[in-house]
């Protein structure tokens, strides 16, 4: 299963950065997550209840990262382990951007400042724009349960992460089309 997505969020690069590594937002932003520490510097263990439709099985796994360029990029890598259910496994590269380094029409210049406007930010306002993309898999007993509802529970994590991301560092996000399942805004 693939995924990706395109986000802009109202804040700066920076901000977000260190958000994405502040384990007390990911446990409040990660749906179903029960427990998230960083274990080495590259490395988080985490435990995340998921909803695959009549089950609910808790994964316990790590998060390894690398290809770590603060306040820009990262690659993350993981493994949970649901117990009768089996393995689930995926990665995903994660980048950042100002959003000024891609606003190069008239166009997109009037969204960006739209965005701002609807979330009551000044002209000065950052806005990062972030960028996903993801390959998963699981074991054959989770994929019994239908690549259908174990990649639109997938999804759903991912697109509730993002709401639960920007409603704990206070800020707002929005949905870029094409991304996986998206042709919906999200604003908080």
């Amino acid at each position: 299963m693939d995924f990706y997505g395109s986000y802009l969020l109202l804040a700066n690069r920076q901000t977000i950065w260190r958000a994405l590594n502040d384990t007390m937002v990911l446990k409040t932003a990660i749906p179903g997550c029960h427990h998230i520490e960083w274990v080495s510097e590259s490395a988080l263990e985490l435990k995340i209840k998921v909803n695959l439709g009549i089950v609910h099985p808790i994964f316990s796994g790590q998060l390894e990262l690398s290809d770590i360029e603060p306040a820009k990029n990262y690659v993350l890598k993981g493994r949970g382990h649901g117990r009768i259910l089996g393995l689930a496994h995926g990665s995903a590269a994660i980048s950042l951007s100002d959003v000024d380094q891609f606003v190069t029409d008239q166009a997109m210049r009037d969204f960006v400042s739209q965005l701002k406007n609807a979330a009551d930010a000044g002209a000065e306002a950052e806005i990062t724009w972030l960028r996903f993309s993801a390959t998963g898999g699981a074991s054959e007993r989770i994929m019994k349960l239908g690549k259908k509802i174990v990649g639109g529970s997938a999804q759903r994590v991912i697109d509730r992460f993002f709401v639960g991301f920007a409603a704990a560092i206070d800020t707002h996000v929005h949905v870029l089309p094409g991304a996986t399942g998206a042709n919906k805004k999200v604003i908080r």
